[in-house]
């Protein structure tokens, strides 16, 4: 369990929380270590450098946006938050998840 990793998801799920709607086909995609990186949390950020977490979106945002297929995200893990991780970042954190059900086509917002 990394308490670091904790504290990134819990303000990524803070600073998200106003726009995150479960089940949405749209979603952000944002950088874990990028994330732990401008919270000072350095110890984790190459660690996590390919880690990214999913937001999915109440609405699409401005921007470019591309369709995915949905099945890129199977068996990630859903937090009550409403964020959604690959399934080896939710174990090393330790927090409670659901297995998030993804669309069979998702689209993937770039803001």
């Amino acid at each position: 369990m990394s308490n670091n990793l904790k504290t990134v998801l819990a303000q990524m799920g803070d600073n998200y929380k106003e726009i995150i709607k479960s089940g949405s086909r749209h979603y952000l995609e944002v950088s874990i270590a990028r994330k732990a990186a401008e919270m000072g949390l350095r110890d984790i950020v190459e660690q996590y450098r390919d880690a990214h977490a999913i937001i999915p979106l109440k609405r699409p945002l401005a921007g470019m946006k591309v369709r995915i297929d949905g099945r890129t995200f199977t068996n990630y893990a859903l937090f009550a938050s409403g964020i959604v991780v690959p399934p080896y970042v939710a174990r090393r954190a330790g927090l409670k998840y659901q297995v998030y059900s993804p669309l069979d086509s998702m689209i993937c917002n770039f803001a």
